[in-house]
């Protein structure tokens, strides 16, 4: 039976919401596909739940292909398996917490590691069930601080996840690379350009970790590539440090009044007019070493300055700096931070004081002091000397002052060398659509998830995680597909196949459009009928590039005569063909 127009759950707005902040989300709230409910919430309308549904068939499709079963499991889970785990705490304000009449305490699932995980230990004891591969298409819940650009970043949203499960890491290397090549496989069919980059594991775990991203001006993750092919994503961006330089023919540091001098730039002009360079180049921001204060704030509410010494032209990259010290929460230092370290002069911080001690020991501040991996044995630094108003230049690392570690939280410039040797890196941005771990044995091995191996050996189990995430491929898709008049869906996601389109007010016309309609579902067509009356043609064609059927046909005054035009929205062309012809017009 078609779908007609006359009694469907539809109604299409002129106007563009005003919450709305791109084109995708303005038209598929236009087009009657989903509906706001909260920030970052969305009912799913009739329209919006077929290109789902569609876009759900060709994952299931391909995850049989790539040999896994689907399960499903609730979104309200019981506490106890996340705090295991750890990431009952880790998940932070994220999670979506409640408890039930009982007192018992409940969430709605971020994702769902380890409820697999006892599903799997639950029924498996042997090597000889494994491998194993399940997934399910289910909807997450994360308390996004800010939901943005519709369904792109939601606090509810469907995903596809599945994990693997083998007794030996081979047995890992074998599955991840299927579900790879399956991921590969959906995104090509869903006509989705993706970039396959490094990535970082988080709060996940795990050693291997991998994001399929989609370039995109809209997209949230920045990311970097070389021609010669290395991709990664920003927080997995390792820098390439300098060798060692030997530092033993170079001067001694030496300390100058630089009064009025707390940014880099007001530094560097102070030292260009008063203290050249001996080989007459001018100083530089690089030539500075910047030492930014940061405050780690623990999931137990603790708090623990670090510093952070960084080449002058650079800062701090959030993201990175999130990655380096998770699961803490990093801040900028408080007034009230410095106030408890009076060691800390602001605006003249450095490894190195004048009395000769160093930041890391207790005889200057006690706090812990990182180094980016520029700053290596042998360079030299002019930087602050923690005192009002004086800065040390020629201070040489490894000579004069040393980390307590390194430090990789500064911001990836375009021309950086990849680490790979593959050339300079170039920064686009773009939309995380998918991402594959190898999680190896953490949550096995804390759950307790342990096979019989051939020798009658209990040995942990070893897993890989694999998510799609299906409504913001839904909305990437629409923010591809569309021009001012509305959306375009691709054919092999549309809500239907034809949109059959009845104009004029002769019944003889209706008439005949009910033949065209009866043909199409014949020939195999899933067809929307608009057989609305007293609607002018141009309304019905309002509402039709609105929706964005990629293929309409229209059923008006050349019905009589067995003629119906065929409009290509993709093209724009309009081409008068027999009725009689219409459905191998349409497999054309």
């Amino acid at each position: 039976m078609p779908t007609r127009l006359s009694n469907y759950f539809l109604r299409t707005l002129r106007e563009d919401p005003a919450e709305a902040e791109v084109v995708g989300h303005k038209l598929l709230v236009r087009a009657g596909y989903i509906r706001r409910q909260a920030p970052g919430v969305f009912a799913w309308l009739p329209l919006g739940l077929r290109v789902k549904a569609r876009i759900e068939a060709v994952i299931r499709q391909e995850m049989t292909n790539a040999g896994a079963h689907e399960v499903h499991f609730p979104a309200l889970l019981p506490r106890e398996p996340y705090e295991l785990s750890g990431r009952w705490d880790e998940y932070g304000d994220n999670l979506f917490r409640l408890q039930d009449r009982k007192g018992s305490d409940m969430l709605l699932a971020p994702t769902h590691e380890e409820v697999f995980t006892l599903l799997v230990k639950d029924l498996y004891s042997s090597y000889k069930d494994l491998p194993l591969a399940i997934y399910q298409i289910q909807d997450k819940y994360r308390d996004e601080a800010r939901p943005r650009a519709g369904l792109l970043r939601g606090r509810e949203f469907t995903m596809k996840d599945a994990y693997t499960f083998d007794y030996t890491d081979a047995g890992l290397d074998v599955s991840y690379q299927k579900q790879r090549d399956a991921y590969e496989r959906i995104f090509t069919r869903l006509g989705l350009e993706y970039v396959i980059v490094q990535a970082d594991a988080g709060a996940m775990g795990g050693s291997r970790s991998e994001e399929f991203l989609h370039p995109t001006p809209v997209g949230e993750d920045t990311f970097v590539r070389s021609a010669g092919g290395y991709a990664a994503n920003v927080e997995a961006f390792h820098t390439i440090a300098p060798e060692p330089v030997p530092f033993d023919s170079l001067p001694d540091a030496v300390v100058h009044d630089t009064p009025d001098t707390p940014t880099i730039q007001t530094l560097v002009d102070k030292a260009n007019a008063e203290h050249p360079r001996a080989d007459g180049r001018e100083w530089t921001a690089a030539d500075t070493l910047k030492n930014v204060v940061l405050a780690l704030v623990g999931l137990d509410g603790s708090r623990e300055l670090v510093i952070v010494g960084l080449p002058g032209d650079r800062e701090v990259d959030p993201k990175r700096a999130e990655v380096a010290f998770g699961p803490a929460e990093v801040e900028a230092a408080t007034e009230a931070d410095f106030a408890k370290h009076p060691g800390l002069v602001k605006g003249y911080i450095g490894p190195w004081s004048t009395d000769g001690s160093v930041l890391g020991e207790e005889s200057a501040t006690g706090i812990r002091y990182l180094l980016d991996p520029r700053v290596s044995v042998g360079t030299e630094w002019i930087t602050g000397a923690n005192a009002e108003g004086k800065h040390v230049f020629g201070l040489v690392a490894g000579r004069d002052f040393e980390g307590d570690g390194t430090v990789e939280v500064a911001n990836v410039r375009e021309g950086d060398p990849a680490p790979d040797g593959s050339g300079p890196v170039e920064l686009a941005r773009g939309m995380e659509i998918g991402h594959v771990f190898q999680l190896g044995r953490k949550y096995a091995e804390v759950l307790g998830l342990k096979v019989l191996d051939e020798n009658g050996k209990l040995v942990t189990v070893t897993m890989g995680s694999y998510g799609i995430g299906v409504t913001r491929i839904l909305a990437i898709i629409a923010e591809l597909n569309n021009d001012e008049k509305g959306l375009i869906w691709p054919p092999a996601v549309a809500p239907f196949d034809v949109h059959v389109i009845a104009t004029g007010k002769d019944p003889a016309i209706l008439e005949v459009a009910e033949g065209v309609v009866a043909g199409l579902e014949e020939s195999g067509q899933d067809v929307l009928f608009d057989d609305r009356p007293k609607l002018s043609p141009g309304v019905k064609f309002a509402d039709a590039e609105l929706i964005g059927v990629p293929t309409i046909v229209i059923v008006g005054r050349d019905a009589v005569e067995g003629f119906a035009e065929l409009w290509d929205r993709r093209s724009g062309e309009r081409t008068k063909v027999a009725i009689a012809d219409l459905a191998d017009a349409l497999k054309a």
